[in-house]
């Protein structure tokens, strides 16, 4: 059992004699080292010796008994005869066998024995008992570091599992970690970051500055990002994609403040997920509300089909009629070009609204350029204008003259918002009412264009709020 060096014993002032002499050099023993298992036997020698002993034995008790510990001579004593001379009377002791029993702080640690085959004199009893009480406050100090190195040995080994164990989970998460301090310096990197073409080894990241690591990035665009989370303490997302792996792939990249003082953002947490099938969905989703939304506008398209195509009829029919006559000798009619550009604009008329409606339906990338938000709003209303319930309604705009193609957007997507919110409102007044479409310049700096949509039904009910961003 190790211990901490101590200050050298003091030693009762005796005679000199072989037991003082005795007595001296236990003391330097025990006051030189600290290894109880490198003096104890030396000790016990000498004390054996000293005394005339054959057996010098120092005992400590484990798990309730007394067990052998050191010895020094031949083995003339077991365990019980030790029991037996602690629990006999003074007088009842065996004149060949001494034992003094060790304690430290009232608390029994063990006993020390000595057999010899005469009586031991004055002298030899006074040397072993000395050597007990030297003994006892040494071992019950080397027994408290025992266990105090068991203790902090256990608790290093549950924090170290707890570290594994911490690691392990950040290294199954399916998305690319890595955390940085104010130095940019990396303190985590997990095992997703490891892997791919763009992969770098835990190893090699930890301990270097992220723009090292990450150098195919602008270090200026990073460190910006980096401070902003800094200076604000918010949580900041963008998405962003890359042709690394061969493929065009869409990462969310998230950015997390972490404080260890619970004050100040001490770290940064990134994550970067992989939502390119998640944006590919969501693509279907849209594609799919498209479907859902041509359905609602088909009956109303086909019922107005059919008015230009009666007229058509009609025109084909008179001039039909005018062909026999002429057959016949009679003269042709000089407004018979009049049904001629008739029919013409009848058919184009219902070119354009078969051509907007699989313009609609057709699935295109989602791009963004320069666009018109009223011609968007105006081509929403050319769509609808065929519908039966919307012609039952009031549509009033207020369309701002000096917004140009100044907006970047995708106008097919807009279409397709522009058109759910005006059939919502249909719905919302049971095809009654007044419908406003308004569009303006923003009043903020990040305010470019507002369009707004205001219809006189009957709101969302407070339980339906949760669900307006659910598909259809």
């Amino acid at each position: 059992m190790a211990r901490t060096p101590r200050q050298a014993l003091a030693i009762p002032p005796l005679a000199p004699s072989a037991s003082l002499v005795a007595i001296a050099s236990v003391a330097e023993r025990l006051a030189s080292s600290d290894a109880l298992e490198d003096i104890v036997p030396a000790v016990l020698e000498t004390v054996r010796a000293a005394a005339g002993g054959e057996e010098c034995v120092l005992w400590l008790y484990s798990r309730g008994a007394l067990a052998r510990g050191w010895s020094a001579g031949v083995a003339r004593t077991n365990a019980n005869d030790i029991e037996e001379a602690l629990a006999a009377p003074p007088d009842g002791i065996r004149p060949s066998l001494l034992v003094t029993p060790l304690a430290s702080g009232g608390r029994a640690i063990g006993a020390l024995s000595l057999f010899s085959p005469r009586p031991s004199s004055a002298e030899a009893l006074l040397l072993f008992r000395a050597a007990g009480n030297m003994l006892a406050p040494e071992i019950a100090h080397a027994e408290l570091q025992h266990q105090l190195a068991i203790e902090v040995a256990l608790r290093t080994r549950q924090i170290d599992q707890q570290r594994r164990f911490i690691e392990r989970i950040i290294d199954s998460l399916p998305v690319g970690l890595y955390v940085i301090d104010r130095e940019y310096r990396i303190h985590a990197w997990n095992r997703k970051r490891e892997t791919g073409m763009q992969g770098v080894s835990r190893e090699e990241a930890i301990g270097k500055t992220i723009f090292e690591i990450l150098h195919r990035q602008p270090a200026e665009l990073l460190r910006r990002e980096f401070e902003d989370v800094f200076r604000t303490g918010s949580i900041q997302q963008f998405q962003m994609e890359s042709t690394a792996s061969g493929e065009l792939r869409t990462f969310r990249i998230s950015k997390i403040p972490m404080r260890v003082d619970d004050v100040n953002v001490t770290h940064i947490i990134t994550i970067g997920e992989d939502v390119t099938d998640w944006k590919e969905a969501e693509h279907r989703i849209a594609q799919a509300e498209k479907l859902a939304a041509i359905g609602t506008l088909a009956a109303g398209v086909m019922h107005e089909i059919n008015n230009p195509m009666a007229t058509i009829a009609a025109c084909a029919e008179s001039l039909l009629l005018r062909l026999e006559d002429q057959q016949q000798g009679r003269t042709f009619p000089p407004d018979s070009d009049e049904y001629l550009r008739i029919i013409d604009n009848e058919v184009h008329r219902c070119k354009r609204i078969i051509d907007g409606l699989l313009d609609f339906s057709r699935p295109k990338e989602a791009t963004k350029e320069p666009l018109d938000v009223n011609y968007v709003i105006e081509q929403t209303l050319f769509l609808l204008k065929h519908h039966t319930r919307f012609k039952k309604l009031t549509v009033t705009t207020s369309l701002d003259p000096e917004i140009g193609p100044d907006v970047a957007g995708n106008a097919e997507q807009l279409v397709q918002v522009f058109m759910a919110l005006l059939l919502n409102a249909t719905d919302a007044m049971n095809d009654r009412g007044t419908i406003t479409i308004r569009t303006r310049r923003g009043r903020a700096a990040d305010e470019w264009v507002i369009a707004e949509v205001i219809d006189e039904g009957h709101g969302i009910p407070r339980s339906e709020i949760s669900k307006i961003f659910e598909p259809f």
